[in-house]
């Protein structure tokens, strides 16, 4: 079986991931469940543990009293109001019929009608006398009912008081349990969160950087969704200040490693070529050569057209784009192969011709 390094790297990383994501699954299933139980030591409040059932009970019992009376009055206002209708029209068909007489008397100019002139018109009277007496009650009946509105509005402010006292009780509960809550996460998620950055910091070059790297990744799992969302508010300052913190603290570490990567950079490149050349792993150079670029320095190696120059055309054209030393830190890149004279990059560690082992120093 013909070994391909770059598809055994390929499929070794491929592999790797899988073993960090599936052992990250599975981390996260046993945390979730844990911390689910974890939650059950302290109870959950609710707002109906803190009102008063018993007043709010009688209260809404005085309510529905309140209703049924309330029922009643309007049912009565109704039948009220419809036989005041009826009075008024009533009346008004009488009046009609009265006016009509009044203009065929005038015509006519009867003056022994007068005593009916009379009698009608007390019949007018009557209308009206009963119309008012429907309307007196009417008006008592209204005053019955805006007094029963009055009272069950009070009661309606009473509920109303119980339930307003209720929800601070209930609120000031819920702070104390999501503390409680995010206390008891804070006990396990910290050791996780500092083995995983521990792990992150320590073994991320170790052989078996998989499983480390899985942690790793679960410990970012449990931190931020197991135990950010827990974090007591008061405002929003704790959850800003947690965030400042972070990223202060991710942010220093950032530029300090890049610092770091930057000056040792540059003090390598204040070494010589051969020194360089030695500390080069086969890795390394592969890539620098997939990639075409310096594996010292990490500059681009290729020339443009309008960069080489038009000599002799002994130099193969293949060949020709490319420069043999690195020209930004002077590394050697590509040479000769000892053997067959075949040009190698430098860097790896034999002629892809003859086979002949390449050293950067012959």
């Amino acid at each position: 079986m013909e070994l391909n390094s770059k598809k055994l790297e390929r499929t070794s990383r491929l592999v790797y991931y899988s073993i960090s994501v599936i052992l990250c699954i599975f981390l996260i299933l046993l945390s979730n469940r844990i911390i689910s139980d974890l939650d059950n030591v302290t109870a959950l409040p609710y707002q109906e543990n803190f009102e008063n059932r018993t007043l709010l009970d009688s209260l809404s019992n005085d309510i529905e009293k309140q209703n049924a009376e309330l029922d009643i009055l309007y049912s009565k206002k109704e039948t009220i109001e419809k036989t005041i209708a009826t009075v008024k029209e009533n009346c008004a068909n009488e009046k009609q019929s009265f006016e009509n007489w009044l203009q065929t008397r005038k015509v006519l100019g009867a003056p022994d009608k007068d005593k009916e002139v009379v009698l009608r018109v007390k019949k007018l009277d009557e209308f009206y006398k009963v119309e008012q007496e429907w309307r007196t009650q009417l008006n008592t009946l209204q005053s019955q009912i805006d007094e029963i509105l009055k009272k069950k509005q009070e009661i309606q402010n009473s509920i109303d008081k119980d339930y307003s006292d209720a929800n601070v009780k209930y609120e000031t509960a819920m702070k104390k349990y999501d503390l409680k809550v995010f206390l008891i996460r804070l006990i396990f998620v910290a050791p996780i969160l500092a083995l995983g950055i521990f792990f992150f910091i320590r073994y991320r070059k170790h052989k078996f950087y998989p499983i480390f790297f899985g942690f790793t990744l679960f410990s970012v799992y449990a931190f931020f969704f197991g135990l950010v969302p827990y974090l007591p508010s008061y405002g929003g300052y704790v959850r800003y200040s947690v965030g400042v913190v972070l990223s202060v603290g991710l942010g220093y570490y950032a530029i300090k490693r890049i610092r770091k990567f930057i000056d040792q950079k540059q003090k390598e490149l204040k070494i010589s070529t051969q020194e360089r050349a030695k500390k080069i792993q086969t890795t390394t150079a592969e890539k620098a050569l997939e990639n075409h670029f310096c594996p010292s320095c990490g500059k681009d190696f290729l020339l443009r057209k309008w960069e080489f120059s038009v000599e002799k055309n002994a130099e193969i054209d293949t060949y020709k784009y490319v420069t043999t030393f690195c020209r930004h830190c002077g590394m050697e890149l590509f040479k000769n192969c000892s053997n067959c004279g075949t040009k190698n990059f430098a860097h790896l560690p034999f002629c892809s011709s003859c086979g002949t082992k390449i050293t950067i120093n012959e």
